[in-house]
């Protein structure tokens, strides 16, 4: 259940990587790290550091298909291995979250010719096309199905026919592509002449109904492959397919015939003869690397992890692995791989037999993200912040578990910093904010973190004045001892001697850490003006469960218990709150969107005596109508341990409402369902619980569809505010 904002995101290329899984957009670094490329003003342009000389690979001449006269709208680019092809990514449409479908053209940058992949198959219907290693073929999946297609002869072939929306090759189901990530379903071999490939079978996966009742006058049902809780996962395979043959070879991988199980990563193993891959069970709390012979199908387990909570996946947490990667170390002989077996995420080196582990990552901190793997120089680069869970800064360690982790971001720069490092540790893409200091970028080089450009964050730290920022940060213990991360907001001309509103902004599950010490962090985006003009206090808690630095202990003290610890102990620094001298407790307001119209809900049933005024955005009502991926990884399997999903839900306190409750949700989520609401609002009807209600007809998790609704849903959201939590003080 991912929570509702606003991300950038920007995802680095490495060209001596190109035949693995690639992103849908990006700036791409060169194979010595000291240029990158970029699509921009119709071109793309080559930049070489340090001094940014312009090199344009293509113009907009060479972007424009013959009998035409615009060029290609680039949304992506990706070279071939050798440095002398593209393929240019346009003409983009959506697949629920993300526009990863399209057409493809290639560009050969000798002669310039410009030619569409996949030209006979429907328009904007490809995905995730990547050469092979010598950029004689290329691969693609287009309607379920995967092709390759030769470049010189551009003679296409497919190698898999059977592909339907309940049987999907090369790509993924809803579950697999909204909670685990994974989108680009197949993989070239290193000497491009095979594929491997997962296929899910959706075809005993139950259909969740979206009824549509405004886009034709007899409605119709869109069918979403959804398993709830409880439910078994699509089963997986995973295929190597010989190109030339056209022979499949399909992989033994133990599995659970009732319960299922999961295959989140796969890649092959640094050769032509094997794949590696992560294998999880249902319950997600047991994790095995296999090795698969690619030409027996055989697979040999060389690493085992379980936990007693569950185990989080690379790209839950380093969105760089989303669209695949393995860190492969000592010509393949070992890899980097992440663990938090010792109360901390840490990287370990692997290795490849299974009878050697080296801790990297010494110390009582968390990674946050793999920036950068430089072998050649010894060291790997990976965000962390070990005093201030609210920050995030740049660090390197040795390869070798031998040394001490160096900060390399500036330590007059407290807030936080993004990077996008260069393959060999030499430059990044520097970015900063803080509370007080808008975000600013510059190029770096590295270690010595030497700006390129002119000195533009600290040019940036000294213009701003902390003094004007209205964004307090503070901790708060709770009567049992938990000490939170928080922000807050006071209204301007804040008198201490009235008594103030306080609006609690929340999400509190898994995927959602609010208090973090950069720009614009306190914004309200649903409020139509300015609430601490207007006389509110705003506040956001990270309680226990969140995503934040703070250890495995922290994160995991959540299991089994959604809708109880991270209720509890908002609730309690709730109470710590209110007892402050300027604070109106008959004016508590809470809201929050997906998790967090959860997590409202939650608040406004269980604790009523605190909160009296509550505005849910797309909550789940009953923890049981949500994806089994989600929901089964952090509350276990409801055929285990059912009261425990029924302890966590917001349906089984509704009867306690005493307040204001505004309830809104798109019809056409297929993330949360509508049925959330339906069921809630039969349980407060059932207890003659007075409240309102805002349908947005066909509207997704987002509600961001249709002309006018951000407006509509923002001014019902501040009148609603406005009305049952009066502003300003008393």
């Amino acid at each position: 259940m991912q929570r509702i904002r606003t991300f950038i995101f920007v995802f680095i290329v490495f060209l001596s990587i190109n035949a693995i899984a690639q992103p849908p957009r990006g700036i791409h670094w060169s194979k010595d790290g000291n240029s990158y490329y970029k699509a921009t003003d119709g071109k793309i342009i080559q930049y070489s550091l340090p001094g940014f000389t312009e090199n344009i690979i293509a113009d907009g001449a060479a972007l424009t298909p013959a009998g035409t006269t615009a060029p290609l709208k680039v949304r992506n680019f990706f070279f071939s291995g050798d440095g002398k092809k593209l393929l240019i990514y346009t003409n983009t449409k959506k697949v629920w979250r993300y526009d990863t479908r399209g057409d493809y053209w290639i560009l050969n940058l000798a002669d310039k010719k410009l030619t569409q992949a996949g030209k006979t198959l429907p328009a904007s219907s490809l995905m995730f096309a990547k050469f092979n290693n010598d950029a004689t073929q290329i691969a693609y999946v287009s309607q379920y199905n995967l092709y390759t297609e030769d470049v010189a002869t551009a003679k296409i072939k497919q190698l898999t026919t059977n592909g339907t929306r309940k049987l999907i090759n090369g790509t993924f189901d809803w579950a697999y592509e909204e909670e685990f990530f994974c989108r680009d379903g197949f993989r070239w071999s290193p000497d491009g002449k095979q594929i491997a490939y997962w296929q899910m079978d959706a075809k005993n996966t139950k259909d969740y109904l979206m009824l549509d009742n405004t886009d034709s006058i007899y409605p119709f049902a869109k069918p979403v492959e959804y398993p709830i809780a409880g439910e078994p996962p699509s089963p997986f395979k995973i295929a190597v397919v010989n190109i030339a043959t056209a022979k499949t070879v399909w992989m033994d991988i133990p599995t659970d015939a009732v319960l299922q199980s999961y295959v989140p990563r796969m890649e092959w193993a640094g050769n032509n003869t094997e794949l590696i891959l992560q294998h999880l069970n249902r319950k997600q709390n047991a994790s095995d690397i296999l090795l698969c012979n690619t030409a027996t199908g055989k697979s040999t387990t060389i690493y085992k992890e379980t936990d007693a909570a569950w185990i989080d996946l690379q790209q839950l947490w380093d969105e760089d692995y989303q669209y695949g990667g393995w860190d492969w170390l000592n010509n393949g002989k070992e890899f980097i791989w992440s663990s938090e077996k010792d109360g901390w995420r840490h990287l370990y080196r692997i290795g490849k037999d299974g009878k050697s582990e080296t801790l990297i990552t010494v110390g009582n901190y968390d990674v946050m993200d793999i920036c950068a793997i430089d072998e050649k120089s010894g060291y790997v680069y990976f965000m962390a912040s070990p005093e201030n869970a609210t920050q995030k800064y740049l660090y390197r360690i040795t390869l070798d578990g031998k040394g001490k982790a160096e900060r390399l971001s500036p330590a007059n720069q407290p807030g936080t910093h993004d990077y996008q490092v260069s393959p060999t540790g030499t430059f990044a893409f520097h970015s900063f904010s803080n509370h007080y200091v808008p975000n600013t970028q510059e190029t770096v080089s590295l270690p010595q973190h030497a700006p390129l450009q002119g000195d533009k964050i600290n040019s940036a730290i000294a213009k701003a004045d902390k003094a004007a920022s209205n964004i307090e940060f503070f901790t708060i213990k709770t009567g049992e001892g938990i000490e939170m991360d928080a922000w807050m907001v006071k209204p301007e001309k804040f008198d201490a001697t009235k008594k103030y509103p306080v609006v609690f902004y929340v999400y509190t599950e898994p995927w959602g850490q609010n208090v973090k010490d950069e720009y614009g962090v306190a914004d309200n985006f649903l409020y139509h003006g300015d609430m601490a003009k207007d006389g509110y206090i705003y506040i956001s808690i990270d309680n226990r469960g969140t995503p934040v630095p703070k250890g495995r202990e922290w994160r995991k003290s959540i299991y089994k218990k959604i809708g109880l610890v991270n209720i509890k102990d908002q609730a309690m620094a709730a109470k710590k709150i209110i007892e402050w001298p300027f604070v109106d407790s008959s004016r508590i307001a809470v809201w929050g969107w997906s998790g967090g119209g959860t997590a409202t809900l939650n608040l406004m049933f269980q604790y009523p005596e605190i909160y009296k005024t509550g505005i849910a955005v797309a909550a789940v009502a009953n923890q049981l109508t949500y994806d089994n991926l989600y929901q089964e990884r952090y509350m276990g399997l409801p055929q285990e341990n059912k009261q425990d999903f029924i302890n966590g839900s917001p349906l089984t306190y509704a009867k306690n409402l005493k307040g204001y409750l505004l309830y809104i949700h798109g019809t056409g989520d297929d993330n949360v369902h509508y049925q959330n609401a339906e069921m809630l609002i039969n349980e407060l009807v059932k207890y003659n619980k007075q409240f309102q209600l805002m349908s947005y007809p066909n509207r997704t998790h987002s509600i961001s569809e249709g002309e006018g609704t951000f407006l509509h849903l923002s001014t019902l959201y501040t009148e609603y505010l406005k009305m049952y939590c009066p502003p300003g003080g008393r």
